[in-house]
């Protein structure tokens, strides 16, 4: 289905596109690193401090009531996870990221493209993948959206440092483990992994659970990073459940993060073409090194 796609020399201008929707991601307003000054300042009391990384818990969160909240229906939307002014810092770092690969599948097939890859479409053959994409959706298990990996192996983080290879660190760490375990009430938990994702107009994940066999996944997470973002752009993470009467979805609020039970159906709506952003995330799964007893 997309073996015609990838070849053939791409004009300067279908780069446009892309380039003004990496100029229409919205900056760090600067009310933004106000508040997280005066949030340090006047916020005496420290429920969670992680030592020794770069990044630090919101300290407004409280575990037992994120706990009661994620018991009723195994699924929380928590604002403001981190200090604002470490989400604001992951968020730059990724936006000047150029090593993003888009990722598409056909089937049980994944497909990638990096950037130099994704340069070589012209404009008829990357709108004639995402027409396939769009095809393959309306009955299937589809995805189409870029990506960038995280290794599980601490060494290989601290191999390649970087703001996403810290913050994937941050999240394995005792303090935060301690934190999720207690919020999903699942003490099974080992680490998260973590790999980023950035959703243009047109991409999306249809339905699907995150069962994997041998992943050992217990629950799920997403951070969102892209500010000032409107629900009506899409890109909000949905949830399928035949017992209710609604579909229910969180918007990607900036800084907020998702977390939800393994295996629970889910998607990302598409991106909208009017969208001025670029849907920036870093997600991951909360696992076991090995099968529960």
């Amino acid at each position: 289905m997309f073996s015609d796609v990838t070849s053939s020399s791409r004009p300067a201008s279908a780069s446009k596109r892309t380039d003004y929707l990496e100029r229409a991601d919205f900056g760090p307003p600067a009310f933004y690193w106000s508040l997280a000054a005066l949030t340090e300042q006047q916020l005496g009391r420290r429920r969670w401090r992680v030592s020794g990384f770069a990044f630090r818990l919101d300290q407004r969160l409280d575990p037992r009531a994120l706990r009661s909240r994620f018991s009723e229906k195994k699924r929380l939307h928590i604002k403001d996870f981190l200090q604002r002014s470490d989400a604001e810092r992951l968020y730059q770092s990724l936006r000047m990221r150029d090593d993003w690969r888009l990722v598409v599948n056909q089937k049980e097939k994944l497909f990638e493209l990096d950037r130099s890859a994704q340069a070589m479409l012209t404009p008829d053959s990357r709108a004639a993948l995402e027409r396939a994409a769009h095809a393959s959706a309306r009955y299937d298990f589809q995805f189409l959206f870029e990506t960038i990996r995280v290794p599980d192996d601490e060494a290989e983080r601290r191999a390649r440092p970087s703001e996403l290879n810290r913050f994937a660190s941050f999240m394995s760490s005792p303090e935060v483990i301690d934190l999720l375990r207690h919020v999903t009430g699942c003490d099974d938990i080992d680490f998260a992994d973590a790999q980023a994702t950035a959703y243009s107009p047109g991409h999306f994940l249809t339905v699907h659970d995150d069962d994997v066999a041998g992943k050992h996944r217990h629950a799920a997470y997403v951070l969102n990073l892209s500010p000032a973002w409107r629900p009506d752009w899409g890109g909000l993470l949905a949830f399928h459940r035949a017992d209710e009467d609604m579909v229910v979805a969180f918007p990607p609020s900036f800084n907020a993060l998702n977390i939800f039970s393994v295996p629970q159906p889910h998607s990302v709506t598409m991106v909208a073409p009017f969208a001025a952003a670029r849907r920036y995330s870093v997600t991951g799964w909360l696992r076991s090194r090995s099968a529960s007893p």
